[in-house]
């Protein structure tokens, strides 16, 4: 047998150096002797004789080189266990019989440090023996497990988490099995906590605990955690840190709604926020451990508490972490009374971070189903919020939104609370009295006067006119208040002029730009029969300066041509506003000759 640093030496020499090692006393081994006994094994392996490996490590002669050197065989024979990507046996008793041998705070290191240095698939391999050399400790035991499992969740984390439930079931990169194997792990030293107690006990349980808050961001925090699939492995993974928080009497109320910081958890904080999200996600949205979460809490007391988490969540960039968010959130509010969150709770910097969060889906968001989802969130979160909050909201979006669609989806919701509130029974101020003026005034507006951009501000536009057709026919209350009404009629005939002579300005240019385009066809189609009558190739013929617009000139025609059809329709709106007043005018001034007659 060739060896690696023996090559000069015969079978004979070998084994006395082997006997040297056993005759030294362990203090007096030297790295040299531990580089030896390393190549040594290396070239067991390498030459497929690592049975005689096995029974050199096991042969009793030998325990106390084992002991003393062993460690350091530990990474070739875990680079061996990856080579042969099947469970070898031998191998396997080989690091087994050294981790139950070795100095356990030396197993520890080593293992880590192979971890550490290895492929995140090694996890699953070394696992077992870490669990093995912690059991063995005596002292610090909670420290060392907390030493492993930060560096075993920082190789988690390096794992990808599956897109689709195909991916998750192939595991192919192997985050399910490592999942498993750290439930193993940890549900050994969770049932080991039974029969002990003091403060070493408190350490294990913030160890562990530290590993669960991590463990609900990564990789939970990005796992599909479909109902359909309970038995999945992120599923399992999911409820085996539901299980391990109730094991070690951490509570989800607790940690959700009254503070961690004395819990030394070593988080940052936003990522703490996360991972609180994940777990108000599993308990309120997936109903885990939900038997053991109190229920003398309100469902407004709920709401106000995990708005900081859904804001954290929301205004992440993964799509995985905004479903989430927003899945938490519309739970949240279906369970509030409609019309009953009052504008104090609204004024709250938690519930103003998590609308402008919100928003942020709404307008910013590249993924056309979370902008559905968000607005259907969006929506509800309006629906809950008492008159006065909605009015305040309103106001306040109109304010400063920029977003001509999100101002168009808030006129439309004003017009449905003044006709929500001309019902007999729910008439209030905000929508029908004095303070409407303020609102009425902010939706019937432009943002840059007679220089608006219409097209630009169609849908805000649009839905001022319909509210304001809406206010102008139904005999409303607004009409028993000469104040108010007139008010409305102010603000009507204001808003028509300055709109009609945007609409005159708009229109004068694109008529422009019509005229501009088939000039523009008129030249080209001159230059094709001047060309084709003259034999000559197409570019010689006369070029006309390239328009910088990527549109053809077919869809640019369409374009304007449909913003002209705007116009049309945006001025028939505002003179049917017109003949409606009127009418109405006369009809007051008929009513009154009658009243003096």
């Amino acid at each position: 047998m060739v060896v690696q640093g023996f090559s000069d030496r015969t079978k004979g020499q070998v084994d006395q150096v082997i006997q040297k090692w056993r005759d030294t006393p362990e203090e007096k081994l030297t790295q040299e002797d531990r580089q030896n006994f390393k190549d040594l094994a290396c070239a067991c392996l390498a030459e497929g004789d690592g049975h005689d490996l096995l029974t050199f490590l096991r042969d009793d002669q030998n325990q106390m080189v084992v002991k003393s050197m062993g460690c350091v065989l530990l990474a070739p024979l875990v680079k061996e266990l990856l080579n042969v990507r099947k469970t070898c046996e031998y191998i396997q008793a080989a690091i087994s019989h050294i981790t139950t041998t070795c100095n356990p705070d030396e197993v520890l290191q080593t293992l880590l440090n192979i971890v550490k240095k290895s492929d995140p698939e090694t996890l699953v391999l070394v696992v077992p023996h870490l669990q093995t050399g912690l059991l063995r400790l005596k002292e610090n035991r909670a420290s060392s497990l907390g030493s492993a499992l930060a560096v075993l969740h920082q190789q988690l984390g390096r794992l990808p988490v599956p897109y689709t439930e195909k991916q998750e079931e192939e595991d192919l990169m192997g985050l399910g099995r490592s999942c498993h194997a750290l439930t193993v792990f940890t549900k050994t030293f969770t049932e080991d906590l039974r029969n002990r107690v003091g403060p070493e006990c408190q350490q294990t349980k913030t160890e562990l605990l530290n590993f669960c808050m991590k463990s609900l961001r990564e990789p939970l925090l990005e796992a599909l955690l479909s109902p359909g699939r309970r038995t999945s492995p992120m599923w399992l993974f999911a409820a085996h840190v539901m299980d391990t928080l109730a094991s070690i009497r951490e509570s989800a109320a607790d940690l959700l709604f009254f503070g961690t910081a004395r819990k030394n958890i070593q988080m940052e904080k936003n990522q703490l926020a996360e991972s609180k999200g994940c777990l108000a996600y599993l308990v309120f949205v997936k109903l885990m451990d939900v038997d053991r979460f109190p229920v003398v809490f309100s469902p407004e007391f709920i709401l106000q508490n995990n708005v900081k988490y859904v804001h954290q969540l929301l205004s992440s960039k993964k799509e995985s972490r905004v479903l989430k968010g927003l899945a938490l959130l519309e739970n949240n509010l279906e369970k509030v009374q409609d019309n009953s969150l009052p504008a104090s709770l609204m004024e709250l910097k938690s519930f103003y971070d998590v609308k402008q969060s919100l928003l942020q889906v709404l307008t910013d968001c590249p993924m056309k189903h979370l902008r559905e989802s968000g607005l259907k969130v969006f929506q509800i979160f309006i629906n809950k919020q008492e008159p006065e909050a909605k009015y305040k909201f309103f106001r306040f979006l109109l304010k400063t939104s920029r977003h001509p669609g999100v101002e168009g989806y808030i006129v439309k919701n004003v017009k449905n609370q003044v006709e929500f509130s001309m019902k007999p029974g729910n008439a209030t101020n905000w929508f029908l009295g004095c303070d409407f003026l303020p609102l009425l005034g902010l939706v019937l507006s432009l943002p840059d006067g007679p220089e608006t951009d219409i097209l630009h501000n169609m849908d805000k536009i649009m839905e001022s006119l319909n509210l304001l057709r809406y206010l102008l026919l139904r005999d409303n209350p607004l009409r028993n208040d000469p104040v108010v009404w007139e008010g409305v009629n102010k603000t009507k005939e204001e808003y028509c002029k300055m709109l009609r002579v945007c609409i005159s300005m708009s229109r004068a240019y694109y008529a422009s730009q019509l005229s501009e385009l088939r000039d523009e066809h008129k030249l080209k189609a001159r230059a094709a029969r001047a060309t084709t009558s003259t034999d000559m190739p197409l570019q010689s013929g006369p070029v006309k300066q390239k328009k910088t617009s990527k549109m053809s000139p077919e869809v640019q025609h369409q374009v304007v041509q449909c913003a002209l059809v705007t116009f049309d329709l945006m001025e028939s709106l505002i003179v049917r506003a017109e003949e409606i007043g009127e009418e109405n005018n006369s009809r007051r001034v008929n009513t009154g000759a009658n009243n003096k007659v």
